[in-house]
């Protein structure tokens, strides 16, 4: 039998060479195909009422839940369209807080009283399902045996087509009410912001009656050829190499960032882009990452639900797509030590009816104010629950790429560049009593302290920073390749309406008691920039200096994953969801539960994984090159005098000291860690057993690690049966 390595790269390179699959539409203009596969609002006027999508846009648009009543009349349009483009099925497409989304399929006929055959897509069909709840992640809300859950249908983002079949965005909720996804807490927490953001608007600026939310996802990933994928069980099974050595070129040359796309590559993200514009994603940047084999792509900004579901239905196109043309994609936050991590940056922003974007500078001091206002009501709501900020971005998997140097650290700061930290200074220090007038046209004036105009794309780039002002937006960095985006947005969007409601409620309050309201508005700001300066820093946060003084901040330094997720549970991360009423105590105790459990199993999973490999593996490919030489020496001696004997040995000698030793250190190392595992299973909760995975079997692991990859710089490479990192990096 062939080594399973070597058959691999023969088929890796058979792939390199063959022809790859091209998307009929690549060489179509994008205006032809964009959203051809979604129930668009000008494909509605084709299929539905006018009257009807009159009521169903004007509930949508106002955030209002859709009248049941015309629920049977949209369900025939939908049906209709859904058929006449090859459609056959139809399912609720939720995301359950396993991370990734869910779907039943479901025809479109029933049988009617008289056994015949009926094409049906019923209101009540496309309004709710009642999926089995029992067997995803609900952290106690439920039962075993109490399964009843429900979808229901989100309007407010298209339905679209995967092949024959008809995909309806929904909530997905527990027969008690609870949320048991990130869809309907994601939702609610963008209502509660947009109503706060409108209410603060409306100190400047009358005319405001809408705030959306905005997000811009960029999904960074590695590529790996399928054969050599397939022959490594812990990519296949954990989604990252459990051990490997670097490869002696990766990317310190730096010359993989911004290169050439390969040409293997470059048909596969073609065939992505083409499959998401006809999903209506409009995906439109692409490029090489840092990393040897790491690639990026990146939509057009948009209304964060809908951004949301847009991009986990790319993490599903990207899966089918790879398959094609003989790749696999790895979204896991860090499948290769020594090399950069993946993650997924979310762009925030707020932008109003009237076209303002919140976040940007204006023209002119009082717009300025106005922008002044909502970027240190962000930095507060950051500061008060950088916590909780760090806690909706953890995992087992974004652990590995936290703090590595080449990733945010697990310290949550702000970065604002030079020119906004000289303004907010300058606030800091003005005289509120001198020159503030406000003018018939609305503009402010601020005497000394005047707010100058600042250019968009005012600040430098700070790639150590977990959550950076970027001159429009704030980029939350520390997001996780793999994560949904929902849960760092619903914390964010919460933390943030809430401090905007404090905000308002302050600065009305002090109006109320016959305070002119320009003064207070500045007077209160004023006051929040010197709350905030803790959660502010523009150095290296990579440094141990930056670790010391976050904490002399009293900024979360916490590391433990597991016990980050205790921050959920604080006291005031549980008052501000209740004032916001994005998220019940329940629901909390009921995600906590969940992350933790999440983590004890994609650790014990890792675990058992590495242990399978070093034993079926490693130690066999090292017993056998160690034989070898053994074999070797023993017919050198009997050749050979002593002394030359001694002296042709001597390399064989050390490389089998070295062979026993580490393969040694292994078997106690996995018979170690398999104990720690027991007793860490054997803890009476999931935050115990969480807490001694982390805090026993992973530095069991590591040890581990550390004697394979010796081995592997000293068995004979004929012998290794695992693709190595030279081999899997570089796609050729």
């Amino acid at each position: 039998m062939g080594n399973v390595r070597f058959e691999a790269l023969k088929k890796a390179k058979e792939h390199s060479f063959s022809n790859v699959h091209v998307n009929e539409l690549v060489n179509e203009r994008v205006k032809n195909y964009f959203a051809r596969d979604v129930f668009t609002r000008a494909k509605m006027k084709e299929y539905i009422a006018e009257e009807v999508l009159k009521q169903l846009f004007d509930d949508v648009d106002n955030g209002r839940t859709i009248h049941r009543g015309i629920a049977g009349s949209v369900s025939i349009g939908i049906r209709k369209w859904a058929m006449d483009h090859g459609a056959t099925h139809f399912t609720h497409w939720f995301q359950p807080l396993t991370g990734g989304t869910a779907e039943k399929h479901d025809a479109f006929f029933t049988l009617n009283k008289d056994g015949e055959l009926i094409e049906e897509l019923s209101g009540d069909s496309l309004y709710q399902q009642e999926p089995d709840a029992s067997s995803f992640p609900n952290g106690g809300i439920r039962n075993t045996f109490e399964a009843r859950g429900y979808s229901a249908w989100d309007p407010s983002s298209p339905v679209f087509l995967i092949g024959d079949t008809l995909c309806i965005p929904t909530v997905f909720v527990a027969y008690t009410g609870e949320a048991l996804d990130y869809k309907t807490p994601l939702i609610r927490s963008t209502a509660v912001l947009c109503q706060a953001a409108r209410e603060v608007c409306g100190l400047f600026d009358k005319t405001v009656k809408h705030v959306q939310v905005n997000l811009g996802w960029e999904q960074e990933y590695f590529l790996v050829d399928e054969s050599l994928y397939m022959a490594r069980p812990d990519l296949m099974l954990t989604g990252r190499t459990l051990m490997g050595h670097s490869s002696a070129k990766s990317q310190q040359l730096e010359d993989h960032y911004f290169g050439a796309i390969p040409q293997r590559v470059l048909a596969f993200m073609r065939d992505i882009e083409c499959e998401a514009l006809c999903a209506g994603v409009p995906v439109r940047m692409r490029h090489n990452e840092v990393a040897p084999n790491q690639f990026e792509l990146a939509p057009v900004y948009e209304d964060v639900n809908l951004a949301n579901d847009h991009n986990l239905l790319v993490m599903s196109i990207m899966e089918r797509v790879a398959q094609r043309h003989h790749f696999r994609v790895l979204l896991h936050e860090k499948p290769f030590a020594g090399v950069n991590g993946s993650g997924k940056h979310c762009n925030w922003s707020m932008q109003t009816n009237t076209g303002v974007n919140l976040l940007a500078p204006g023209k002119n001091p009082y717009q300025n104010l106005q922008f002044v206002t909502f970027l240190v009501n962000v930095l507060m709501a950051v500061q008060r629950h950088n916590g909780l900020l760090k806690a909706s971005i953890v995992s087992a998997t974004n652990e590995h790429r936290l703090g590595g140097n080449e990733a945010p650290p697990a310290i949550i700061s702000v970065f604002l560049g030079k020119q906004i930290t000289e303004v907010l200074d300058k606030l800091e220090h003005a005289d509120a009593d001198k020159g503030i007038i406000i003018n018939a046209k609305k503009e402010m004036k601020l005497g000394i302290a005047n707010i100058p105009e600042i250019l968009l794309d005012n600040t430098d780039r700070n790639r150590t920073s977990p959550f950076a002002f970027t001159g429009n937006r704030f980029e939350f960095r520390a997001v996780g390749s793999s994560a949904n985006c929902g849960a760092s947005m619903l914390a964010l969007n919460a933390a943030v309406a809430e401090q905007l409601m404090l905000f308002k409620a302050e600065v009305e309050g002090r109006v109320a008691n016959g305070e002119a309201k320009e003064r207070v508005l500045f007077d209160v700001i004023r006051n929040y920039i010197i709350a905030c300066k803790s959660i502010r820093f523009e150095g290296n946060g990579y440094s141990d200096e930056w670790k010391v003084e976050a904490a002399k901040r009293g900024l979360d330094c916490e590391t433990s994953v597991p016990l980050i997720i205790d921050r959920y549970l604080a006291p005031e991360t549980i008052e501000m969801f209740r004032a916001t009423k994005v998220l019940s105590e329940a629901e909390l105790h009921s995600r906590s539960e969940v992350k933790w459990e999440t983590y004890v199993k994609k650790q014990q999973i890792e675990s058992r994984m590495m242990g399978d490999l070093v034993i079926n593996h490693v130690l066999p490919a090292a017993k056998r090159h160690q034989t070898m030489l053994l074999k070797k020496v023993l017919s050198v001696k009997q050749v050979f005098s002593a002394d030359e004997a001694a002296m042709l040995n001597e390399m064989d000698y050390s490389i089998i000291r070295q062979i026993e030793r580490h393969s040694a250190a292994i078997i106690k190392g996995v018979e170690a860690m398999t104990e720690a595992r027991h007793r860490a299973n054997r803890q009476p909760d999931e935050r115990s057993k969480a807490i001694a995975y982390h805090d026993t079997v992973l530095p069991l692991m590591a040890e581990i690690r550390e004697h394979a990859d010796a081995l592997e710089l000293v068995v004979d490479d004929e012998l290794w049966t695992l693709p190595k990192y030279r081999e899997l990096m570089f796609i050729r």
